[in-house]
C-alpha cells in the first residue's frame, strides 16, 4: 500500500511541477534560460518516479504507464489552469512518453539490470527530454505572443516582457539541458532504485 501510495504522490508532485515549469514561455527575457531550467525540472521528476515504479514491478513498459499517469494529470490540471484564463496549449502533448518508453527499452534490453538502468537510462531520458520539450515548444503558440496576450497583473514594471533575448545567456538551451540532464538524471535514477529498498 504504501509502495501505491508513493507513486501516486510522485506522479501528483511531477504534475504540479510541470504545470509551474510552463511558465517559462511567459518569462520572454529569460525564456530560454528558464526552458532549461525546466527542463532538467521535468527530466529529474519523471525520471525518478518512473525508476521507482518501473524497479518495482520489474516490468518493463511500467515506467511509460508512470509517464502517461503524468500526462493525464497534467491535462486534467491544465484544463483547470485554462479555465481560470491561462493558455491552454503549454504541454498538451506527452512529451514524457518518448523518454520513458527509452527507459523501458533499455531495463528490457539489458535484462532488468539496474546499474545499466541507472547509466542508460539516466543518460537517454537525460538527453531526451529537452529534446523532445523543444518539439513541444515548436508546436505550441509563439512564447513573445503569448506573453503579451496573457499579462500577468502581479509582475513588477521591470519584469514586464519588452524582446527576447534569445542566444543572450545560453547559445543551445536544448544542448545545455541534455548535458546537465544526463548527469542529473543518473543520480536520480539511482534514486528511484535505492526507493525499492526500504
Amino acid at each position: 500500500c504504501t509502495h501505491y501510495l508513493f507513486i501516486v504522490v510522485v506522479a501528483v508532485n511531477s504534475t504540479l511541477l510541470t504545470i509551474n515549469a510552463g511558465d517559462y514561455i511567459f518569462y520572454t527575457d529569460w525564456a530560454w534560460t528558464s526552458y532549461t531550467v525546466f527542463s532538467i525540472s521535468q527530466t529529474l521528476m519523471l525520471i525518478v518516479g518512473a525508476t521507482y515504479y518501473l524497479t518495482f514491478t520489474g516490468v518493463p513498459g511500467t515506467a511509460t504507464y508512470y509517464a502517461l499517469i503524468m500526462t493525464v494529470y497534467t491535462w486534467i490540471a491544465k484544463g483547470a489552469w485554462f479555465a481560470l484564463g491561462h493558455p491552454y496549449d503549454f504541454i498538451v502533448t506527452p512529451v514524457w512518453l518518448p523518454s520513458a518508453m527509452l527507459l523501458d527499452l533499455v531495463y528490457w534490453a539489458t535484462k532488468k539490470n539496474k546499474h545499466s538502468l541507472i547509466l542508460f537510462g539516466g543518460v537517454l531520458v537525460g538527453m531526451s527530454l529537452p529534446l523532445f520539450n523543444m518539439v513541444n515548444l515548436i508546436t505550441v503558440a509563439d512564447p513573445l505572443e503569448t506573453a503579451f496576450k496573457y499579462p500577468r497583473p502581479t509582475l513588477p514594471p521591470y519584469m514586464t516582457p519588452i524582446e527576447p533575448q534569445v542566444g543572450k545567456f545560453y547559445n543551445s538551451p536544448v544542448a545545455l539541458g541534455a548535458g546537465a540532464g544526463a548527469v542529473l538524471a543518473c543520480t536520480f535514477a539511482a534514486l528511484g532504485c535505492k526507493l525499492n529498498t526500504w
